[in-house]
């Protein structure tokens, strides 16, 4: 089993920074998803990739991964870059 660790991003329709600061543990897909005859869905039989696992901090998940044996790979979260702009900077 492998898995990916990354920090929760900010939701890009809200200003809010609301669960952000939480850690998710995300197992990735062992099988191709394939279409449904009937209905055209898509689907697998992985059950692992719906597992979605929260912590407070990235040393938890990590903890975490380690003491069940899982292989996960911690993604660095991208510097929070802020763009200060006025109203006035329109008109030059």
């Amino acid at each position: 089993m492998s898995a990916r660790i990354y920090q929760r991003p900010k939701n890009a329709m809200q200003s809010g920074r609301a669960l952000t600061d939480q850690w998710i543990l995300e197992f990735e897909q062992s099988e191709a998803r394939r279409p449904d005859p009937l209905m055209g869905w898509t689907g697998s039989g992985d059950t692992q990739a719906q597992v979605r696992l929260t912590f407070p901090d990235k040393d938890a998940a990590k903890a975490y991964a380690e003491k069940h044996g899982i292989a996960a790979r911690v993604h660095a979260t991208p510097p929070k870059s802020l763009k200060l702009q006025a109203y006035a900077d329109n008109f030059r």
